[in-house]
Order: C-alpha cells, then sequence, then structure tokens
C-alpha cells in the first residue's frame, strides 16, 4: 500500500507548498497564474504527500480535442522553456527520493489516466528533476535536452568576463563605446520587445502563436521579480530588448533579442552583459547566483551562447511513445511553432 497520497491544490495552497529552493520562475504561482488566465485549457496543480508533508508537485496542463486529450506541463504556446515536477523528499538518501520519485510517477499516471492511447504526454522537466527513469518504465520516452548556465556565485565581473570567448569580450567593449543607454522600462518596453520579436517572426514568414496578454499578465504578476532591458540609440530610438524573469535563485534570458545591431556593432551581448552586471552587482537581486540562456539545443544559437563559458545543463523530456501518438504529436508541434525557438534567438 502506497505511503503516498496525491490531491489537486488550488494555487494559493500551491504556494504555500512551494520549496523556497530548487524550483524555476516557472513554477510560480504569479507565473502559473498567468499561464491558467490565457491558456485554453484546463490547469490541474498537484501535491503529493506523506501525511501532512508535501515531497512532490506537479502542474499540468490538459486539453481535449476531438481525438483525445493532451497532457502537458508546460503548455506550448507560452515560450516556456521547463517546469515539470518538483521533487522535496523529507529524507536525504538516494533511496529515498528513488522510492519518494517512482511511487510519484505511478499516482501522477494513475490520477491523469495517462496511459491511455488517447492521451498525448509532453512534459519539459526542469534541471533540477534529475531522475526520470520511473516515467521511462512506465512506457514513455525520455531523452536529454540542454540550456547553458552561467554561475555567477561568489564571483567578480572580471572573473565571469575572463570565461567569454574573446570575440565575445570585444563586442561588449565596443558597444560600451556607444552612446546608447540601457534601462529598465517595465511593462511598456515589454509591449516594445514583444512586438519587436512579433515583427521579426513576420519578416521569416513564420508564425508567432504567444499572446501579447499572457505576457503582459506574466510581467505585471512578477513585479519586482521581472525586468525589461531596453537598449536605445541617442535619438531614444528602440535597438533591442530583453524580457528576463527571476526565480529567487536564477534568472532567464526569456523574450527578446530578436534584433540589436547599431554602428555594426551588436547589442545583445551588452544586453547580456548589463544583466550580468545586475545579478552580481545589485542587491535586489543578492540571492540571484546564475543566468539561464534558456536553451541550448539549436546549433547556430549555440555558436553564440557558448561563448559566455556557461556550463551545460541537462534537463529531460518525457514523451508518450506509439504510432497512435503520431498525430497528437504533430498536432503539439503544430501549436507550438513560433514560440519554441523565442527564448534563444
Amino acid at each position: 500500500m502506497s505511503q503516498l497520497r496525491i490531491e489537486p491544490l488550488s494555487l494559493d495552497e500551491w504556494g504555500a507548498a512551494l520549496p523556497s529552493s530548487g524550483t524555476e520562475v516557472f513554477h510560480t504561482p504569479a507565473v502559473l497564474a498567468a499561464i491558467d488566465e490565457h491558456f485554453d485549457g484546463e490547469m490541474h496543480l498537484f501535491g503529493v504527500f506523506k501525511g501532512q508533508e508535501p515531497v512532490a508537485l506537479f502542474p499540468t496542463f490538459v486539453r481535449r480535442n476531438p481525438l483525445g486529450r493532451v497532457v502537458v506541463s508546460p503548455p506550448p504556446a507560452m515560450a516556456i522553456p521547463y517546469i515539470g515536477p518538483v521533487m522535496m523528499p523529507n529524507s536525504p538518501k538516494q533511496s529515498a527520493y528513488e522510492s519518494v520519485n517512482r511511487e510519484f510517477a505511478d499516482l501522477v499516471v494513475e490520477e491523469l489516466g495517462i496511459r491511455s492511447n488517447r492521451t498525448f504526454v509532453r512534459l519539459l522537466c526542469s534541471p533540477a528533476y534529475l531522475d526520470p527513469r520511473p516515467f521511462e518504465w512506465t512506457g514513455f520516452a525520455v531523452k536529454p535536452a540542454f540550456t547553458y548556465r552561467l554561475d555567477l556565485g561568489g564571483r567578480s565581473l572580471d572573473e565571469i568576463q575572463a570565461q567569454f570567448s574573446s570575440s565575445l569580450r570585444r563586442e561588449i567593449r565596443q558597444a560600451r563605446e556607444l552612446d546608447i543607454t540601457i534601462a529598465d522600462e517595465g511593462l511598456d518596453g515589454a509591449r516594445v520587445v514583444y512586438d519587436d520579436v512579433v515583427s521579426r517572426y513576420d519578416e521569416q514568414d513564420e508564425p508567432f502563436g504567444m499572446p501579447w496578454e499572457f505576457v503582459e499578465s506574466l510581467v505585471e504578476n512578477l513585479g519586482d521579480r521581472c525586468r525589461v532591458y531596453v537598449a536605445r540609440d541617442p535619438d531614444g530610438k528602440y535597438l533591442s530588448g530583453m524580457i528576463v524573469p527571476f526565480s529567487d535563485e536564477v534568472g532567464y534570458f526569456w523574450l527578446g533579442g530578436a534584433r540589436g545591431e547599431y554602428d555594426g556593432v551588436s547589442i545583445n551581448s551588452l544586453l547580456h552583459w548589463t544583466i550580468i552586471e545586475d545579478i552580481v552587482e545589485d542587491e535586489a537581486l543578492a540571492s540571484v547566483t546564475k543566468y539561464d540562456l534558456v536553451g541550448a539545443n539549436t546549433e547556430r544559437l549555440c555558436n553564440y551562447k557558448s561563448k559566455f563559458g556557461g556550463e551545460l545543463v541537462p534537463y529531460y523530456v518525457v514523451e508518450s511513445t506509439g504510432v497512435g501518438m503520431n498525430l497528437a504529436k504533430r498536432t503539439y508541434q503544430l501549436l507550438n511553432k513560433g514560440t519554441e525557438r523565442i527564448a534563444t534567438k
């Protein structure tokens, strides 16, 4: 008999159970509320408990169609790179972690009915979820994906920049010599960044599925845990920008950087450097020790991102398998097309 039980949670209950470390900004009630408001489907938040103590949390998003159901975490078309389970077993022992993780996976599969051949499942687990094997043992496909994270804790700016490639350091130096400004422009700046990304996709004849209203809600809900870095030329003309949400531990290059050149010099490298400077020097971000470049899965983009010298960090994709899932998978990919690369442009 299982020692654990699974229960649906309200957003307030989720917030109370969420641990203070080891989670992504995308797990926070602020972001989940924005998703729930704009996702064309149902959000279900689950807690797994041992007695009264939570040992695992799992946000899921369900959409029904004539062919069956799609169960995902995170939802498509919102440019959320990963979310998935949060594990917090009440013992540091590996055997305890694995036992809780196995029971958690069994409870989730049973509760959601995701063994059904009419349900397509896709989970993009956060880097903190280290052991997806129970899902593989249950019949799902598991494959690794990657992101770059820069460790900024306890390091000086000189030490951080020393790990950059020489070409990246040169770009930053050249951009700093130009008469441009970079400032946090809040929600107004977020709209400019969003419109710039939409315009860039239009130029490339690619679809862009994420609505402005979702971005607006996310930025508003996060408040001072989200900054919008906007670069402008001496006349105040927009050059480039980046929306950066922060968890307690990590800053994320989430949206923007679609273009950014002025006087023949890349502005995006200076934007990244300004974000890093803030993480290292701003007391309001004192708990933040990492910068996530969000994505290391596209060769063309990795050629640039690798120049920052960050750690290549794996995370896991859990997905339904079988011939019957092919149509559902294609439907999911269509829904997600146009936002799956936003955070890495």
